[in-house]
């Protein structure tokens, strides 16, 4: 690790101006980046560079360069996305913003910028930085460190932990009231990816102890996306040119933009030549959890913020932007690529376990777990439901399956005294499902505490975590694990956290219908009405697609599970459901081809996965085929057409790195044969000039692409049935 002294920045240094800004031939002077990073993204490698004669450093990937002025205090004056060539900055602002004890201080960041649309180097030498402001000590570079220690023993697409520098920046308090206060501003710039993970840390040297109040850990003040003249802030587009996500977000909309809780698009009255007649451009941009005020921090204490990730985007195009947010996802949270191809038993006995044990190793599933309404209760913690549950893992072991069980937490009562209070009224009551828990309550760390008791005695593989903390405030003041409502979120969120980083340090896989990707779990809802199940399987076979089309934006195929209901689920007749399996092997085939050749795990939910002979090799067929092609399957999705029940639809899966380099899965809904002539679009498969092309692993031919990567394929479907192609 090397670390510089402020001091030794200053000594002998002169001023020089910093050009980047100049003009739009700079622009045009960019190099181009070596390769398209999505296609192979071995060549952009981190790295920081110091430049003493201008007093910068830079963290630079060949694919993002964001650039700090560190003396007289730290600012950053540059946020490039070498792809395009795009500024993100119009100027400058505080690295971070902290408030203690009730009051408000700046960390870094220079002030007398009067001209607030864009950066002259010549302006820079006469910004001075605030009195009472942080101020910079020393920076350090160090490697990243993985952020969870994932003991990975499931199938995945990767299983390497990301790499790439830490640049350090390391400030203190100046104001004598803040005495001891050290904090430190981190920017994580990672290894093929145009990416940086910013975050702080506060640490109490002093003492006494402090209270910290809101933490903004990122403020930019950025390049506007849209001009108008009259318009609201809520009613103008933001900025398009960087993707922000942070480790922060939960609602069950399984989605992250509907459940981020940080991401805070404001106004700028300095930006006083801005377009907008009354200054409402949305152009400045914090991040914080806005319900946290309230952090007790004792001397010897640290303080972590959230921590905030920071995409830049190339492209208004939808599917390379999703696509450049998946690579971050297989890139940063490796977890989130493992896809163990699991059943959802619900028992009533343990023989039923073991006979679903038995089935899934003779058809080829990897794991089983216990759906909810089953009889596994892992919060019953005696000698004898212990002794119980760690045979039947014992037993799935033997058999080379997995186990796991569902546990539902925050939806439902526990009492007056364990239950969320209410702010407005002071009672149990108006949390996100009504009545929950407190998880800082003493039944809430009970429930942690009972849960990290059943994995270390059990040998269970798979957590399925149910109503997982939702965001609930708790006005209570006697609850143990937290002060107040100030804190309470804070402190609610990070023993859930501590939880799922603790269970992935056993090799626990984690389901949960909330967006905790970035601490740990592995799997979340595609997005689906739970009602649809109870509809004809005509129905469903169309909704599901919808819902895998829809749901593989964002998520990539591995973060998401779907649902096939073997026997009744929220009601529905016989023409809903499986069962008898032997009678539906056309439906239930079908039903595994499009989520498996999705990449996209299904909630196989009931008793067993076969009743005859028939089924048995029906289904282990299919698990075969997935096997076989797995790597393609589990791959990036170009989504081709959206299910709608008047024609084809279709999605492609392609991977330049394999030898596989796509696969593309066709369905007719129609009652009637079809030919249709498709454009496939190959540019993601990397392929160039040659396709080799295979329908069923049959037909081998050879096919031109044109200038825009595309090849036109021409297939015949028979009535409601689907095909696959392999592209070589």
């Amino acid at each position: 690790m090397k670390t510089i002294t402020i001091e030794q920045v200053m000594r002998g240094i002169t001023l020089i101006g910093f050009g980047v800004f100049a003009s739009a031939s700079s622009l045009l002077a960019q190099k181009p980046t070596k390769t398209d990073w999505l296609l192979n993204s071995t060549s952009y490698t981190a790295a920081v560079k110091t430049n003493e004669a201008k007093k910068e450093v830079t963290l630079d990937n060949g694919l993002v360069k964001r650039t700090f002025r560190i003396a007289p205090d730290v600012v950053c004056i540059d946020y490039l996305n070498q792809v395009n060539g795009q500024q993100l900055l119009r100027s400058v602002k505080p690295e971070a913003r902290v408030t203690i004890n009730g009051k408000v201080y700046h960390i870094g960041g220079l002030k007398g910028q009067k001209e607030n649309a864009y950066i002259l180097s010549e302006w820079l030498d006469r910004f001075t930085p605030g009195d009472q402001d942080f101020k910079l000590t020393t920076y350090d570079v160090k490697p990243i460190l993985p952020q969870l220690n994932w003991k990975s023993k499931f199938w995945a697409s990767n299983h390497n932990q990301p790499t790439g520098k830490v640049l350090a920046f390391h400030y203190r308090a100046v104001a004598p009231e803040l005495s001891g206060l050290e904090v430190s501003v981190n920017y994580e710039l990672y290894d093929g990816l145009p990416l940086i993970v910013k975050s702080l840390s506060i640490h109490n040297k002093g003492d006494k102890d402090f209270a910290v109040g809101r933490v903004v850990n990122e403020i930019l003040g950025m390049v506007e996306e849209q001009s108008a003249v009259v318009g609201g802030l809520d009613k103008m587009a933001k900025p398009q040119g960087i993707y922000f996500e942070t480790n922060y977000a939960f609602n069950n909309a399984m989605r992250y933009d509907l459940s981020d809780q940080t991401t805070h698009w404001k106004v700028d009255s300095t930006y006083t030549s801005q377009v907008n007649y009354d200054y409402q451009t949305p152009c400045l941009l914090e991040i914080y959890p806005d319900k946290v005020s309230g952090i007790e921090l004792k001397k010897g204490e640290t303080f972590n913020s959230v921590r905030t990730y920071e995409l830049l985007m190339d492209s208004y195009d939808r599917e390379r932007r999703a696509l450049a947010i998946r690579k971050m996802y297989h890139i940063v949270a490796p977890w989130t690529t493992a896809n163990p191809i699991f059943m959802h038993l619900v028992s009533k006995n343990d023989t039923e376990v073991r006979t679903a044990i038995d089935q899934c190793a003779a058809t080829g599933y990897e794991a089983l777990i216990l759906s909810f309404g089953s009889h596994c209760n892992m919060e019953d913690t005696s000698a004898t439901n212990i002794k119980r549950w760690k045979e039947l893992a014992d037993y799935a072991h033997e058999k080379k399956v997995f186990i796991g069980s569902y546990s539902l937490f925050s939806s439902r009562k526990i009492s007056d005294e364990d239950d969320v209070i209410s702010p407005k009224t002071g009672k149990p009551g108006g949390a996100f499902f009504g009545n929950a828990p407190c998880f800082g309550s003493k039944w809430g760390l009970g429930y942690r505490d009972k849960i990290k008791t059943f994995y270390s005695k059990t040998g269970f593989d798979i957590w399925e975590n149910d109503g997982p903390y939702p965001g609930d405030v708790c006005a209570s003041t006697t609850h143990p694990g937290h002060h107040g409502l100030e804190d309470s979120q804070w402190k609610q969120i990070n023993i859930q956290k501590e939880l799922y980083h603790w269970l992935n340090g056993r090799g626990v896989y984690i389901n949960a219908p909330d967006w905790y990707f970035l601490d740990g779990t592995h799997k979340i809802g595609i997005g689906y009405r739970e009602v649809n199940f109870s509809l004809p399987r005509e129905n469903q076979l169309i909704l599901n697609r919808q819902n895998i089309f829809d749901g593989t934006w964002e998520k990539t195929a591995s973060m998401s599970w779907g649902f096939v209901p073997l026997t009744k689920y929220q009601g529905g007749g016989p023409e809903a459901v499986l069962e008898p399996l032997k009678d539906h092997l056309k439906d239930y085939e079908q039903l595994m081809a499009q989520y498996y050749g999705a990449g996209v795990q299904a909630c196989y939910r009931g008793p067993r996965l076969y009743d005859t002979e028939e089924t048995r090799v029906m289904v282990a067929g299919v698990i075969d085929w997935y096997k076989k092609y797995r790597d393609i399957l589990n791959s990036d999705i170009i989504h081709l057409r959206r299910a709608d029940g008047r024609d084809w639809d279709g999605l492609l899966h392609v991977n330049p790195k394999l030898k596989n380099k796509g696969m593309m899965m066709l369905y007719n809904p129609l009652k009637e044969k079809i030919t249709r002539t498709i454009k496939v679009p190959l540019y993601y498969t990397g392929l160039t000039t040659v396709a080799k092309v295979m329908e069923k692993g049959k037909g081998l031919k050879n096919y031109t692409l044109n200038r825009n990567y595309e090849i036109e394929y021409t297939c015949t479907l028979e009535p409601e049935s689907y095909t696959w192609v392999v592209i070589e």
